[in-house]
């Protein structure tokens, strides 16, 4: 039976998520990549060229920030953490980001690009200085990946134990001064 080529690349994406997880940028490899996929390993150069521009479409990551200029000012921490832990918890995405970007300054880029071009933004709409707006993203930034790091690259037990609820509320209020809070 044959695949078409937009399954065949779907095919290589979850091998290459799954092995970039796992093992990170350095120590996957298109040959492991290939096997996991069921296929020769010309295939993964054909559909994505080198490794490092199949890395960087299988850890492709849009937060998909709700606009917090709807959620009331006092509850935009709470709206933010309720968002990432539902959008961090569909995927594995995160992940291969959080274990390469130690390692690997092309997904260390990665992960600066996706926070400061998706996160300021959304602060700019908050505060009454735009300029704070950049500072404000990298702290709320440190505490998304610091739970995001504890809960699904180190599975720290009693992080992991917290439901989502207990979650929100633990990361809502520093989220929320972070975003609307006093300097």
């Amino acid at each position: 039976m044959r695949r078409s080529s937009e399954d065949t690349k779907a095919l290589i994406l979850r091998a290459a998520r799954e092995h970039f997880a796992a093992d990170g940028y350095d120590r996957a490899t298109i040959r492991a990549i290939a096997a996991t996929a069921g296929i020769d390993p010309s295939m993964v150069i054909r559909y994505f060229g080198s490794k490092e521009r199949l890395f960087a479409t299988a850890a492709d990551i849009d937060l998909r920030l709700p606009d917090l200029g709807e959620v009331p000012r006092d509850q935009v921490g709470n709206a933010l953490a309720a968002h990432l832990v539902d959008r961090w918890g569909d995927g594995d995405v995160l992940p291969i980001l959080l274990r390469t970007a130690v390692t690997n300054e092309g997904a260390a880029d990665r992960m600066r690009t996706v926070f400061a071009g998706q996160l300021a933004p959304l602060i700019i709409k908050l505060v009454d200085d735009p300029s704070e707006a950049p500072a404000r993203a990298g702290l709320a930034a440190t505490q998304a990946l610091g739970f995001a790091l504890c809960r699904h690259v180190l599975a720290l037990p009693p992080v992991l134990a917290m439901s989502r609820e207990e979650t929100i509320a633990w990361l809502g209020p520093t989220f929320q001064r972070y975003l609307a809070g006093p300097r």
